[in-house]
């Protein structure tokens, strides 16, 4: 039962990644600071906000602005 369930959140998680990724805008987030292509590139891979936030520098509301212009989805 344990391992079924634990399969079932690594298959969410992987979908919820797949999904940002082919959500959000790439020529965006390359042409970003290096700080902040990296804490986006982090977010689409982790889906952590706030270690994102902390990587870029910026509190939850300017980071979901970023979100928003790389149109990187809030998957949970």
């Amino acid at each position: 039962m344990f391992s079924k369930r634990l399969k079932e959140i690594l298959s969410e998680s992987e979908e919820a990644k797949r999904i940002r990724a082919s959500s959000a805008d790439w020529v965006f987030i390359n042409s970003q600071p290096p700080r902040i292509r990296e804490a986006l590139k982090y977010y689409i891979e982790t889906g952590d906000i706030r270690r994102s936030c902390t990587l870029a520098g910026k509190s939850i509301e300017e980071f979901r602005e970023l979100l928003r212009k790389a149109r990187i989805p809030v998957v949970v």
